[in-house]
């Protein structure tokens, strides 16, 4: 399967639409229905859902960790992991563009009542020597550094991968310090694709680490907290407190294990889709983008060139039944997934040539 049906697939004549909006857009496989369909179910708010005490278990196997626990979302494991290891009134350091700060409604306020303290790292990533720096010193009218947040892959930094040795430094000189560290791994196997490494090996030094599911992996829904037991035994108050308790959710899980399973050896198409695509838009007038940045399966780039902002171009694009979006009026981003072939990545840079055609020239 290929591309996206629009919206309505049951109205005769529906477009066919590419979306690069996210991958969060991909839809379940034929497989993935079957066994939602079939799952074996339970309660699991009383940990009897057999299905989801499965996926669990498995989450926890493949990242070398005691315990794992499925969550909605991956905003909420990410809240929940903040929730854990800080007290209200501390400061977490992550990057200026990390989706904690960014695009969590700061639930870490709210919840938790942290602040963040933003870093700006080239390319989006961290390292010792930037965060050092910044941890606060311990004086008692200073707010205390309770928490080092990472990101890998680096969503709005376009997909860049943090290495194991940068995570593995910051997490020893952190522990140091009495810090934990926090890994945002939503797309951490894309990460694993990309270095050709496991996910494992990338996080082990982590005191938690959350991702998703429902993004490259293709599941419809879902994200993995993992940790220590007696972490993961907290993680579960906490995720009834926020309306997480989902009982009979071996349906969701049904799919999540094949995602988890499956999901993996196919990102590596995702990467080169990206960097083809990347290739091509480079060579547009207008367009700024360095395909070396390209790592993964998210571009980022700027169409302040072409004389349109973003929302001008995603409307030009649109029309030409392929879906995307702006991260500000400047800055376009384009992400591969599952449902995106070659022949789709081809058709939207034919789009956004034709978009670029109004409002700039395109190049040879």
């Amino acid at each position: 399967m290929t591309g996206i049906p629009c919206a309505n697939p049951g109205k005769k004549n529906t477009p066919y639409v590419i979306d690069l909006r996210s991958d969060t857009v991909t839809l379940p496989t034929p497989e993935m229905r079957r066994a939602m369909a079939e799952a074996e179910v339970g309660d699991d708010v009383y940990g009897e859902d057999p299905t989801i005490n499965k996926l669990e278990q498995r989450a926890a196997e493949i990242f070398g960790r005691e315990a794992a626990i499925f969550v909605p979302t991956g905003s909420m494991g990410n809240q929940i992991a903040i929730k854990l290891h800080t007290q209200p009134g501390q400061e977490i350091i992550c990057e200026a563009r990390g989706h904690i700060y960014n695009y969590e409604m700061a639930m870490l306020s709210w919840f938790s009542g942290c602040v963040v303290r933003p870093l700006q790292a080239p390319n989006g990533l961290m390292s010792w020597d930037l965060v050092e720096p910044w941890i606060a010193p311990s004086i008692y009218y200073r707010a205390q550094t309770g928490l080092i947040s990472l990101e890998n892959t680096h969503n709005m930094a376009g997909g860049t991968c943090l290495t194991a040795e940068q995570t593995d430094e910051i997490c020893e000189r952190a522990h140091e310090r009495g810090i934990p560290v926090h890994m945002d791994g939503a797309r951490i196997f894309n990460a694993a694709a990309a270095m050709n490494t496991t996910v494992e090996r990338l996080t082990r030094n982590c005191d938690s680490v959350m991702f998703c599911l429902s993004k490259g992996l293709g599941a419809p829904v879902g994200s993995m907290l993992v940790g220590s037991r007696k972490f993961v035994e907290r993680a579960r108050a906490v995720r009834k407190a926020l309306g997480g308790g989902m009982r009979q959710a071996g349906i969701l899980a049904a799919a999540g294990l094949i995602a988890l399973e499956d999901g993996p050896r196919l990102l590596k198409q995702d990467h080169e889709n990206a960097k083809f695509m990347a290739e091509a838009l480079a060579r547009i007038s207008g367009i700024k983008l360095d395909p070396a940045t390209v790592q993964t399966n998210i571009l980022i780039f700027d169409v302040s060139g072409t004389g349109m902002d973003t929302a001008e171009m995603a409307k030009r694009m649109a029309e030409r039944n392929v879906l995307c979006s702006g991260v500000n009026p400047r800055i376009m981003r384009f992400v591969t997934h599952r449902d995106i072939s070659r022949a789709d990545c081809q058709r939207a840079l034919e789009a956004v040539e034709a978009a670029c055609g109004r409002g700039a020239a395109v190049s040879s």
